[in-house]
């Protein structure tokens, strides 16, 4: 085999195995937004907090110009940095700007075509009544040091499929878990705790 490609799962859901018991992570999806050799930053996509976009406006003094969104739960990205806003959203370009280049701040492009912004402009443009049209805000976001995924997915804590965002964006949070088993064919009783380990 000789030099293996470095895994990377950027734009994939990690989902977690029924084994992962850690508060933050049991029974949920991580979109990764990146993922290279020195680690991974994801969202985790199903596990709402008791704040919608409303509340959140509220907070940052916004207004919330778009009535479609106010009733949005705000979700639980992870543990890091879980007093600041992380907006994943479909990929939104300026008129006339390049391709690859994003109308807010700061945005991370994921290939793939999504985007995560953090900061306000995005939040600001909403308040208008623009903004991209599909999104989820999360506080907070999750993240693993250099190996430390790649070891996870060894112990069996995580399978990985790649991301279809319509599971992010159409899809009602309590039913993400189990279809984004179902991109891999599975559902959750399928997946016994003591799988692998025979």
């Amino acid at each position: 085999m000789g030099d293996e490609a470095p895994m990377n799962l950027t734009h994939h859901f990690l989902i977690a195995m029924p084994g992962l018991q850690d508060a933050s992570f049991a029974r949920s999806v991580v979109y990764l937004c990146e993922h290279s050799q020195k680690g991974a930053l994801g969202l985790v996509i199903n596990k709402p907090t008791d704040i919608n976009l409303k509340n959140l406006f509220e907070k940052v003094d916004l207004p919330l110009g778009r009535a479609d969104l106010a009733s949005t739960p705000v979700l639980q990205g992870g543990p890091v940095q879980t007093e600041r806003g992380f907006v994943l959203h479909e990929a939104v370009h300026a008129e006339g700007a390049e391709a690859d280049e994003s109308v807010y701040a700061s945005t991370m492009t994921i290939p793939g075509g999504l985007e995560m912004t953090t900061s306000k402009d995005v939040l600001e443009a909403i308040a208008t009544g623009a903004g991209p049209r599909k999104l989820l805000v999360t506080l907070g976001y999750s993240a693993w040091g250099e190996g430390q995924l790649e070891s996870e997915l060894a112990e069996n804590s995580w399978l990985t499929v790649g991301a279809d965002p319509s599971v992010i964006f159409d899809t009602p949070i309590a039913e993400r878990y189990e279809k984004a088993l179902s991109l891999l064919g599975l559902q959750s009783w399928m997946l016994s705790p003591g799988a692998g380990h025979a």
